[in-house]
């Protein structure tokens, strides 16, 4: 499929700080689909700067977090996109008007309650969001 400019599916991903998963889900999904899907990040509550270790890694399987800064939600970009992916459960997004969106949340896995921490813990939150991003573009090229 290679969709037009505007016909390209749009996705946006939230979580709390906007620094390390939906930011890691962004990069992941840039990197399986390119082009073809407009990818978009934001945060309920941004932070002031991206988690080192989910940049990390996310770039030991070839994707790009460099060059983002967390941001908060534009409800603009609420009412444009066409599906909002929230990241954990802590995060909530609201509906705003004329939002045509599905809003679905993806209850990530969180390693640091088997007391796994760091590296180890980011590189199994990153398969973990990488698996959910595979399926999401297979779902998305074939809207």
């Amino acid at each position: 499929m290679n969709p037009s400019v505007d016909s390209k599916p749009s996705v946006l991903f939230v979580c709390v700080k906007n620094g390390g998963k939906s930011q890691m889900a962004a990069a992941l999904l840039r990197s399986h689909a390119g082009d073809a899907v407009e990818v978009h990040s934001a945060g309920t509550r941004p932070g002031t700067s991206l988690n080192a270790l989910s940049a990390e890694a996310v770039a030991e399987v070839g994707a790009d977090m460099s060059g983002e800064h967390p941001k908060p939600i534009a409800p603009d970009l609420l009412r444009r996109v066409d599906r909002v992916v929230v990241l954990g459960a802590d995060a909530r997004v609201e509906p705003v008007a004329d939002m045509s969106a599905t809003i679905e949340t993806w209850n990530t896995d969180e390693p640091s309650e088997r007391g796994i921490e760091g590296i180890e813990r980011m590189r199994l939150v990153r398969d973990d969001i990488d698996a959910r991003v595979q399926a999401l573009h297979s779902t998305l090229l074939d809207d």
